[in-house]
């Protein structure tokens, strides 16, 4: 359309030019009219250029429109049941129970459209026949190797996703009958990696509780050591933070999402490696932080740094989807399984192996033997 109209003018020009002075005959054009012409081609181009292109946008638009929309039409996969019930909070004690849990994020048949493989019927299971039971008020921490299915576990008890089979219960009420409204009331979830909004100080902490005080404000900040922080910058509370919290390091970004996690006051507490990527300084502080967060409700914690966990009340191992030891820290490194390797890598070191006097391979570092395996 553009050369269109670079053309036109040239095209004009030319025949009027031929009309006027190649002498055919009495041309019924004259300058005047040609300048004329012209000057109200020009003026007539100019707004059907600005609908040519208001129609490119609106084409483009349209296109935009249909993601958005197609977006907003989806259908979520975790929904409330018919016969979904609210639990109210503060008559929750906390009690945690999974039952045969089976977790499948990509079925078999899913895995062998999107990699092109042939089906085989294998299926892939993140979990494979969880049980366990965390009492009112106790500290429970799952502890194992990378991808064992810690993190799976903690999704599936605010029901970020729904197992593939057996029941994840609070209180003996399976999460999937709880209107999901009050069971984001329930359970507050602090993860390793805090998510903040573009906002305020002030609005990512209300986002735990939009009804809030300042007062219940400053005492979450101070309670998560990161009041006396907050009150040096310029604009205090009302400092913006930036995208995912970009403006802050990561210890105070943690410290925020606990102070958020203290505003909703939640009857069970997650924690999913909360302090893993901090530094020493950052983790001290946020240690503090979730000390008098635990009082007097339910946690699970997941850690890889043993130290966190070791006065917890139960610990679970989990290695391959399945829980494969479950006791109190003592106990578990006088039974000499995996949590007492772990424990050995992490704190032990200097493994040396040698044959005792009775004849058993031993590795031994700092005050564990560990038999060696055949």
């Amino acid at each position: 359309m553009q050369i269109f109209f670079s053309l036109t003018p040239v095209v004009v020009y030319v025949l009027a030019g031929y009309l006027l002075f190649g002498g055919i005959g009495q041309a019924a054009i004259t300058a005047g009219t040609l300048v004329a012409f012209t000057t109200l081609q020009t003026r007539l181009y100019f707004p059907i250029s600005t609908l040519l292109r208001t129609s490119v946008e609106l084409q483009s638009s349209l296109a935009l429109f249909e993601r958005i929309f197609g977006y907003l039409d989806i259908r979520p996969d975790i929904l409330d049941a018919p016969d979904a019930v609210d639990l109210p909070a503060e008559m929750v004690t906390g009690a945690v129970a999974l039952r045969g849990v089976r977790m499948n994020y990509h079925p078999a048949t899913l895995l062998a459209d999107a990699y092109d493989l042939e089906d085989d019927g294998q299926e892939f299971w993140a979990l494979d026949g969880v049980d366990l039971d965390v009492k009112p008020g106790q500290l429970a921490a799952l502890v194992g190797p990378s991808g064992a299915g810690k993190t799976t576990i903690s999704y599936l008890i605010p029901r970020l996703y729904d197992s593939t089979s057996g029941t994840v219960s609070i209180d003996g009420v399976d999460v999937r009958r709880i209107r999901l409204e009050s069971l984001a009331r329930i359970v507050g979830y602090v993860s390793q990696e805090s998510y903040l909004f573009h906002a305020s100080i002030r609005e990512n902490l209300l986002y735990g509780n939009p009804d809030a005080t300042e007062q219940q404000l400053h005492e979450a900040a101070r309670a998560a050591y990161i009041h006396d922080r907050i009150v040096e910058f310029p604009e205090g509370y009302d400092t913006v933070v930036g995208e995912r919290g970009y403006r802050l390091s990561g210890g105070e970004r943690q410290r925020l999402s606990i102070a958020r996690v203290i505003l909703h006051d939640p009857r069970l507490l997650i924690l999913d490696e909360a302090t893993s990527s901090l530094d020493t300084t950052s983790e001290r502080y946020v240690q503090a932080a979730l000390a008098p967060l635990m009082q007097g409700r339910t946690t699970i914690a997941i850690a890889h740094r043993l130290s966190t966990i070791i006065s917890a009340d139960v610990i679970f191992v989990v290695d391959r989807g399945r829980v494969v030891e479950r006791g109190t820290h003592a106990e578990l490194l006088a039974r000499g399984g995996l949590y007492a390797q772990l424990y050995e890598e992490q704190y032990e070191g200097g493994r040396v192996e040698y044959v005792s006097e009775d004849g058993v391979t031993v590795l031994t570092g700092g005050n564990l033997r560990l038999p060696v395996p055949a």
